[in-house]
């Protein structure tokens, strides 16, 4: 649906127009319908209390499938919004509903919530909603000990399972609902588990994997990093896949200029507007927000109105990582950095075992002289492994092509000298800058392609509060549109992980005391921001005439 963006705007459905089983859609949606909900007054009939949006939903996962050969031709619906807007009741119920409409005997459904509190919220969802039919009751048994719902005629179970147990190993489920995907995504051995339940559908080809989830608290990563870029892609349609993603979420533009704060554009989002999501309640929480700071306000924004967060706010942070988004420019590369710029300065930073090491690139743009800039790094893999809980993001970043992990050092050493003689060929260089405590081997390797404090192209940057200036003229230049960087992950994670703490006579950056949040690359930008804020110029070449003969005195 590569219209999305016009869609959502004007309120249209986010559900193409497919070419269903219409029986099999009608069927179950009567079914889905005929269900109560136990926690609403008067306990209403979905049929009276559902958004009619996710009911377009639930059609095309009944209507996906073919009663002739039992294949469902649309095997996995990833549904990302905010919260409040009755997903986890309206998933619950489509897992009862799929019970019911199932054909395969001794069938296994799961819905797998993050804790086990919020599993057992979710059985007694569904326990209630069966006791307020007789005839349901009649048809299902409810075993509350081990939170599984059992037909009687079919032998098919529903069980609801905690995220943080283990939930699925060989198992052969012919549905699986997964509840908040980015919770999901950080327990260990996520990724082996979406193999697993993947794994389930190939056996299973009436099978399907249902994910509904709101934005993470903090940059994605890790498996939900991963689902939440393969459902984009195949709602921009740059991917073909048997997936169905509907994601509520601002166009980038509306972003870019923070329109989520004004409320007029709130049910752009929250399509249960006026149902379960209360228009004054948001604005409280929104105001309430505003006074207790930029976490609480990024969180708020993220859960309330599906903001995916670029960096990880905080009201210690780099004032700079709230309006990083503002700078996003993802169709920047390195080679179109230098193409369109006059003069480039580089940065270098970081390097030891524990830490990333941190390559950026900025250019001055010719015609418009904003800043232009781009950023690499490197890990070895003793660094892999001294941070294991790193590794979801490390690997995010590895597959964004935004991380490289040397086989060994002095690999990474190499790669710098590559990559700076590389620019260097192009004549744009003006200065190499890099923290003076350790430009050691940086020195050496440099030396090698001619670019040395003699030569005038590398220097030490001064570092802690000297180093300031240059961060805030990058805030600076964030806010005016004057700077420019692709948008990726890794940036936007360091950036979020900046703490400035107050000395006695001014102000410093530096990362949080635990040491899991990097921010090497981002202090190589810094560096290569210092040394182009002394607007430095680039001799050009000169030529001599074709013919012409150099005199010798």
């Amino acid at each position: 649906m590569p219209d999305w963006e016009a869609r959502i705007l004007n309120g249209r459905s986010l559900v193409p127009d497919l070419p269903l089983y219409r029986d099999e859609a009608e069927r179950g949606l009567r079914v889905f319908k005929r269900l109560r909900v136990p926690d609403l007054i008067g306990t209403p009939t979905l049929a009276e209390a559902c958004g009619p949006w996710f009911l377009e939903i639930a059609a095309a996962l009944f209507g996906a499938y073919d009663p002739a050969t039992h294949i469902r031709r649309i095997q996995e619906f990833f549904l990302c919004i905010p919260k409040k807007n009755s997903k986890s009741s309206y998933g619950g119920a489509l897992m009862l509903a799929a019970l019911i409409m199932n054909r395969r005997p001794e069938a296994e459904f799961n819905l797998i919530a993050p804790t086990i509190t919020i599993a057992q919220i979710a059985f007694d969802q569904a326990e209630k909603t069966i006791k307020l039919d007789p005839e349901l009751d009649k048809l299902f048994q409810t075993r509350g000990h081990i939170r599984t719902i059992e037909h009687r005629v079919s032998g098919a179970k529903l069980a609801i399972k905690a995220a943080d147990t283990d939930v699925i190993t060989g198992g052969k489920s012919v549905g699986t609902m997964i509840d908040e995907t980015h919770v999901f995504a950080a327990k260990s051995k996520a990724a082996a588990i979406f193999v697993e339940l993947r794994g389930a559908l190939t056996a299973r080809p009436d099978g399907f994997l249902f994910q509904t989830t709101t934005q993470s608290k903090e940059p994605p990563s890790g498996v939900f990093a991963a689902e939440l870029k393969t459902a984009r892609a195949v709602r921009d349609g740059t991917l073909d896949l048997p997936l169905l993603p509907v994601i509520y979420e601002y166009p980038r533009a509306m972003l870019k200029e923070r329109r989520w704060r004004d409320r007029t554009t709130w049910h752009i989002v929250n399509p249960n507007l006026g149902r379960s999501v209360r228009e004054d309640f948001l604005a409280r929480e929104l105001e309430r927000a505003e006074l207790e700071g930029v976490a609480q306000l990024a969180l708020v924004a993220s859960q309330h109105l599906n903001v995916e967060i670029g960096v990880g706010l905080s009201t210690d942070g780099w004032a700079g990582a709230d309006h990083w988004i503002r700078g996003a420019a993802p169709e920047l590369t390195l080679e179109d950095l230098l193409a369109r710029s006059e003069v480039v300065t580089i940065g270098i930073d970081g390097g030891g075992l524990d830490d990333l090491l941190g390559l950026a690139v900025i250019g001055r743009e010719r015609e418009t002289r904003a800043w232009l800039a781009w950023a690499h790094a490197l890990i070895s893999p003793e660094g892999l492994e001294r941070r294991k809980a790193n590794r979801p993001k490390y690997d995010g970043f590895i597959a964004d092509g935004d991380l490289t992990v040397v086989e060994a050092l002095p690999d990474d050493l190499a790669w710098i000298r590559d990559t700076v003689e590389r620019i260097k060929d192009t004549g744009l260089l003006a200065k190499v800058g890099a923290d003076p405590a350790g430009l050691g081997g940086i020195v050496d390797v440099l030396a090698e392609i001619e670019v040395t404090e003699d030569a005038d192209l590398l220097t030490g940057v001064p570092q802690g509060i000297r180093l300031m200036n240059a961060a805030k003229t990058v805030e600076r230049k964030l806010v005016d549109g004057s700077f420019r960087h692709p948008g990726s992950r890794l940036l936007a994670w360091c950036a979020g992980n900046a703490k400035v703490r107050a000395t006695s006579t001014a102000m410093l950056i530096e990362r949080a005391a635990s040491g899991y949040g990097k921010i090497d690359p981002l202090m190589a930008l810094f560096n290569a921001a210092h040394l182009m804020s002394f607007n430095p110029i680039v001799a050009p070449a000169l030529s001599v005439p074709e013919g012409y003969e150099v005199p010798v005195a």
